[in-house]
């Protein structure tokens, strides 16, 4: 299958997520732009907000709303869906922006779970500079994944407890097809100038007691090199596609590589669409490509 080039013209690309809406069409970041960007088949691409609170990841909740993660509000915040559509011009929601009293730190990816859970990972990339962000203090102990629950408004922290080599900068997460494993990217080695820090998925099995998830058995399931595994999926097998410098690495349940779609520029994150979900966005620094899956993967 052939790579395709849909539009160029962004300064870091991030948070692809496929709406499917008034003929489909897919939003993404423009991080340090401070803007979310729009493309469609029928109209290319364009400025769908701009002054966007610095958002990185997106995805859609169960009720179609949108939500992001705004380094800006250092929150998780909702755009509402009104009348079948996704307005650039409404209001966001604040879902969740403190823990224990203090400001987050900047919420950068997040995944709901078929409970209506909302999962998110907090490094701090976003208070580090005025690039995508802005630049403040850290209040919180460290950089976590939490789990916030809707129903009870409670927010755990899921990772307080696990070693830094294991995870230090959480980033990426994807369930596995059952949601008993949860994939978590580790991308500290972004922060470091001598070849230190992490640069691989960890995984965890997801356990439940009294409505209050937990994760346990924390392990390294895949090294992403060369660069860092950013923004991830996961298809029905259980196959991960993860960004990495290069290429698009396709890692089987096993975290064997399988296969590289290799890409002109590094790549951030990607999502499926298309009109059957079988297209490939991609991500990538100043451009967003597609690219069409074969009967590899699995919807």
């Amino acid at each position: 299958m052939a790579l395709e080039k849909l539009c160029t013209g962004t300064i870091w690309a991030e948070g692809p997520v496929w709406i499917d809406l008034q003929g489909g069409y897919l939003l993404w970041s423009d991080i340090p732009n401070n803007r979310m960007m729009r493309w469609s088949d029928a109209s290319g691409m364009s400025v769908w907000r701009d002054k966007a609170e610095f958002t990185n990841g997106h995805t859609l909740d169960l009720n179609g709303d949108l939500l992001h993660c705004s380094h800006g509000l250092r929150a998780v915040v909702r755009t509402p869906l009104i009348n079948g559509e996704l307005g650039a011009d409404t209001p966001d929601q604040i879902i969740v922006n403190q823990y224990l009293g203090k400001r987050l730190n900047s919420p950068n990816d997040l995944v709901v779970k078929r409970d209506g859970t909302i999962w998110f990972s907090d490094p701090s990339y976003g208070i580090l500079s005025n690039r995508e962000g802005y630049k403040a203090e850290r209040e919180q102990a460290g950089h976590f994944v939490y789990c916030f629950n809707p129903s009870t408004h409670q927010l755990t922290a899921l990772t307080e407890a696990v070693p830094l080599f294991m995870l230090e900068d959480p980033n990426g997460l994807a369930f596995s097809p059952d949601e008993s494993i949860l994939y978590v990217s580790d991308t500290s080695a972004a922060r470091y100038s001598d070849g230190s820090g992490n640069h691989h998925i960890t995984a965890f099995d997801v356990t439940q007691k009294n409505g209050v998830y937990t994760l346990v058995n924390p392990r390294i399931f895949a090294v992403v090199e060369p660069g860092l595994p950013d923004g991830f999926r996961v298809d029905a097998k259980g196959q991960i596609y993860t960004s990495s410098l290069d290429s698009v690495q396709v890692l089987s349940n096993s975290g064997e590589l399988l296969q590289k779609i290799l890409v002109p520029e590094k790549v951030g994150n990607l999502c499926f669409g298309g009109k059957d979900g079988r297209d490939m966005y991609i991500a990538a620094s100043t451009s967003l490509y597609r690219y069409r899956m074969d009967d590899s993967f699995a919807l």
